[in-house]
């Protein structure tokens, strides 16, 4: 039984393992448009000004949040390993897809499609890592999981350099091909987790769409969850599309280490956060079972500093400084999201209940997206945009202290 117990253990670290280069691929495959906005514009005359490159950003958003429910429901009901794997495998034929794009509307075409098939993942591997990691382990493994998205967004960065050596197509082409390779090498490797029970497993095939909505919109403390989940999340979109843009305007920077520095130093500053918090969080719980919910709010009320601290400094050194603090603070709020939605939902409906917390915070960063492509059309200051975002993410660090965690065995299963 030891033994047994044993290799699930070490398979559910596996999993983790198995994951990271996922989410490594699906943030810089999207994150590599905003690094290299001054290629794209300068290679195709159609898209006409920065509201629609705001727009070509935005597209892409939108349709991955009003589809995340649905990726979520999806691996609910049938399979979390097989929604993974078809998932990866279209969005990496996609970004290839992207790199062959003449025109504004087949880019946005391109970033329609790479929405459709991204919606798929996040709810589903979030679930997946929770059903193997129970308890103890769930926040330091979804964390470990999270510091794949920030190496993915930091290595956005590195398109710039190669759209100023080589090509910006190139950075498409290579990375795309990348991901159907391992969506191949995933079909070998990634599994279920086993079902506790016969039961069990006949519960979640059974489960429809309505029961699930029932069940988790019934409960005030997801409402609140989702509120909390987007005022945060309306800086964090405005920092991936347009914080390259914002540091080159503001301090002269040419395209390759503007994206370099707004990706690098937020997201590898957020790699350490994310694993911190994962494990400040899971030793807060063996205290209290709202452990995650302090945690997540510690980190949210360092966004409150760092963010004016980016909108509003003098030199680049002090920007800097203010990008690792918001990492860190973001990390801390990234990686206890699912763990927190697994004190309200149970298990047969959290990846349709994450989904549906991407549909409302997404939404609302696509608009945000194109608010500030517009603000940047008209002559209005960044930094204005920066001084709300610190107002209204000090409001969701309050807000999620009125959540209380449901007790019995949520957080076990």
């Amino acid at each position: 039984m030891n033994r047994g117990a044993q290799k699930i253990s070490a398979y559910a670290w596996a999993v983790v393992a198995l994951l990271w280069p996922v989410a490594m691929l699906n943030y810089l495959d999207r994150q590599m448009v905003s690094t290299i906005r001054a290629s794209i514009r300068a290679d195709i005359p159609s898209i006409a000004n920065d509201q629609d490159f705001g727009t070509l950003m935005a597209v892409f958003m939108w349709v991955y949040a009003f589809l995340s429910p649905v990726g979520g429901y999806i691996a609910d009901r049938f399979n979390r390993r097989w929604t993974i794997i078809a998932s990866l495998f279209v969005w990496s034929a996609v970004t290839w897809l992207t790199g062959q794009a003449q025109t504004y509307s087949q880019m946005l075409t391109c970033r329609g499609l790479m929405g459709v098939s991204e919606a798929f993942y996040i709810p589903a591997a979030l679930a997946l890592i929770a059903d193997f990691h129970t308890g103890g382990t769930r926040a330091k493994a979804i964390g470990i999981h999270q510091t794949g998205i920030y190496a993915g967004l930091a290595l956005g960065g590195i398109g710039g350099y190669i759209a100023q050596t080589s090509s910006w197509r190139n950075c498409f082409t290579w990375f795309g091909a990348a991901g159907v390779i391992y969506a191949v090498v995933l079909m070998l490797t990634l599994k279920d987790a086993p079902a506790e029970d016969q039961s069990a497993a006949e519960k979640k095939k059974s489960v429809a769409i309505w029961e699930t909505i029932r069940a988790l919109w019934s409960q005030p403390a997801f409402w609140i969850l989702v509120v909390y989940f987007t005022l945060p999340a309306i800086a964090g979109w405005a920092n991936k599309n347009w914080l390259p843009t914002f540091l080159a305007d503001t301090f002269k920077l040419t395209q390759g280490p503007a994206g370099l520095a707004a990706t690098g130093y937020i997201q590898l500053a957020s790699l350490g956060g994310v694993f911190l918090g994962g494990v400040v969080a899971d030793g807060w719980m063996r205290r209290t079972n709202r452990g995650r919910i302090y945690t997540s709010a510690l980190g949210v009320l360092l966004l409150v500093p760092a963010l004016l601290g980016i909108g509003y400094a003098w030199n680049l050194g002090v920007v800097i400084a203010a990008m690792i603090a918001f990492g860190i603070g973001w990390g801390f709020y990234d990686c206890n999201n699912m763990p927190i939605l697994c004190q309200i939902a149970r298990p047969e409906h959290r990846a349709t209940g994450y989904g549906f917390m991407n549909l409302v915070s997404i939404s609302v960063g696509a608009g945000a997206t194109v608010a500030l492509g517009w603000m940047r059309d008209h002559g209005v200051k960044f930094s204005v945009a920066f001084a709300v975002s610190a107002a209204v993410a000090l409001l969701s660090a309050g807000l999620i202290l009125l959540i209380k965690p449901n007790t019995g065995n949520l957080e076990r299963s």
